[in-house]
């Protein structure tokens, strides 16, 4: 696991590609400019990085116009509570439009109510010629209300129709809210959220539950050899081994930096150490290649905690016994997956700060 030194360092790579990029494009040292850049160092945002490689490649400089539409585009903080909005407020606009359509139909409901009580008074007098008007009268307001019926379900279907869509476009952007960019693994926050929900329902329904925490071995020594680029596709290529090792229900994220969690309901602490092992291997099986030079780097490897809920166990118990699992791995040598049976993992209150 990286540590606040490791994290200290990593981030002042970016910032300083970040003003060698400014710099080489002679371009005002603003914070927005530096943002983008520094953005664009990370590889956090593939949408970004493919604009700005679009635009450089054509004219090979970026203006003003196009650096504040990237940053508006793909870096606003409140872009995604402004899309939010846009779209509750639409639901709003729909709503209020429909209620209008219900109360001109209550009005003509009621007009024709009072149509009625009125023949029907005029209907003990009236002769003949009078009940032909009243026929009239009737066939009249039987074709308005007809009318607006049909104008009030062609509405009602069309509304039906525009929340339902507004309801997905809400539920992609809730969903881009709680997903890694880079990797495309669930984020920190949603795992957050999951893993207290996941414990909380193990605990309920007395049901086993694991978690792996892992970690990418010297990641550190990997990204100051060959970049951080390329840092950020080993971090791609161990979020693909884990997803395609895990299923169902399982949830897999990435927690933070180089480190990924995999919550695993109704798993026993053996299939889950199981399926680390696949993941460690399907790891360990992949030749990494740096795509700008097509020089091979060689194999990467992981270290994986195991743990599974105990009875009085919280979330923070559960995910510090793995992370302990995770450091005993570490130290153990890399590239294996321990336990918290396993005779290595000497105590659940081992430190969580592990080398990288």
């Amino acid at each position: 696991m990286a540590t606040s030194g490791d994290e200290h360092e990593r981030t002042m790579a970016f910032a300083e590609i970040a003003i060698g990029q400014i710099k080489a494009l002679r371009q005002p040292a603003t914070p927005r400019n530096f943002e983008v850049w520094y953005a664009y160092a990370t590889g956090y945002h593939p949408s970004l990085n493919e604009s700005i490689n679009e635009i450089l490649s054509r004219r090979g400089r970026l203006t003003e116009a196009e650096v504040e539409h990237i940053c508006n585009s793909f870096l606003s903080p409140t872009r995604l509570s402004e899309r939010i909005d846009v779209v509750g407020s639409r639901v709003v606009d729909e709503i209020d439009q429909v209620m209008a359509m219900v109360d001109v139909a209550i009005g003509s409901t009621n007009t024709c109510s009072e149509s009625l009580a009125g023949v029907s008074n005029e209907l003990t007098q009236a002769d003949r010629e009078g009940l032909r008007a009243i026929v009239e009268s009737l066939v009249h307001t039987a074709k308005e209300m007809e009318s607006v019926n049909h104008t009030l379900e062609e509405r009602l279907t069309a509304s039906k129709l525009e929340i339902n869509q507004l309801q997905r476009h809400l539920e992609v952007v809730r969903n881009e809210s709680l997903t890694d960019p880079l990797t495309s693994l669930s984020n920190r926050k949603f795992f957050d959220e999951a893993i207290t929900k996941a414990v909380q329902e193990a605990t309920a329904e007395n049901e086993v539950l694991s978690l792996l925490m892992t970690d990418i071995d010297h990641f550190k020594t990997f990204n100051d050899t060959y970049g951080h680029l390329t840092g950020d596709q080993v971090l791609r290529l161990v979020a693909q081994s884990v997803k395609a090792n895990v299923k169902g229900q399982d949830i897999a994220a990435r927690y933070g930096g180089e480190e990924f969690a995999i919550i695993l309901p109704n798993t026993v602490l053996r299939s889950a150490v199981t399926v680390a092992e696949h993941i460690r291997r399907a790891v360990m099986s992949k030749e990494l290649m740096k795509r700008s030079t097509g020089e091979h780097l060689g194999r990467i490897t992981i270290s994986i905690g195991v743990a599974m809920l105990r009875p009085g166990d919280t979330a923070q118990s559960l995910i510090g016994r793995a992370d302990a699992c995770l450091y005993t791995a570490k130290h153990a040598g890399r590239n294996r997956v321990i336990c918290e049976t396993d005779p290595e993992f000497a105590s659940p209150s081992m430190p969580a700060t592990a080398v990288a």
